[in-house]
């Protein structure tokens, strides 16, 4: 897959709200991409994050969006309203919501009412392993990612050019395996004369 295109990863997640009634601020948290949950794209291809893909990326200037929206800007961690940090189970996120945004505050208020409770990342492949096993399914394991936000949405969804750039590369790689077998025969076939 291309690591200069950018990816998406969604997820059913468990957000949850947090209000501080001394300071009246208010928070959207939770995993925003989990390790080790392999994903089926297509039946017999798999994907899942590796523990450490988010290590060294942390310092990106991330933005927390709604629904991978740009103009809907819920906190940044280069400004302290979006704190992010990996530990064993994934990449874990604190949003600090701006009480006189009223996009914001509206998200707010559908996670606390569980209406929306998914996320979603943005992100450059930095480094994967490919396994293609002997049953004919293939599983990438992403080692590193470059990150570049993450997102509450509404619906989570595998971006199709991702789905497709995976296809096409299971036809290379099929198309290479065919290739090396009519290799190997014709070598065996000129053996025999």
């Amino acid at each position: 897959m291309s690591r200069e295109s950018r990816q998406t990863r969604s997820l059913q997640t468990d957000l949850k709200t947090r209000a501080e009634p001394e300071s009246q601020e208010m928070y959207i948290e939770g995993y925003f991409a989990v390790f080790n949950g392999a994903t089926e794209l297509w039946p017999g291809a798999f994907e899942e994050l590796a523990p450490g893909a988010f290590d060294g990326t942390l310092g990106n200037d991330v933005r927390a969006l709604i629904n991978h929206d740009t103009t809907l800007v819920l906190g940044r961690n280069k400004s302290g309203t979006l704190e992010l940090k990996a530990d064993s189970h994934g990449l874990w996120g604190r949003v600090k919501i701006n009480a006189a945004d009223s996009d914001a505050v509206n998200l707010y208020e559908r996670v606390k009412r569980g209406d929306v409770d998914q996320c979603s990342f943005g992100f450059n492949i930095g480094a994967e392993e490919t396994e293609w096993r002997d049953d004919g399914t293939v599983k990438w394991t992403i080692t590193q990612v470059d990150l570049h936000e993450v997102s509450v949405v509404t619906f989570p969804a595998y971006e199709e050019t991702g789905v497709q750039a995976r296809k096409a590369e299971v036809q290379q790689h099929q198309q290479r395996q065919l290739e090396q077998r009519k290799h190997n025969l014709k070598a065996r076939l000129k053996q025999c004369h």
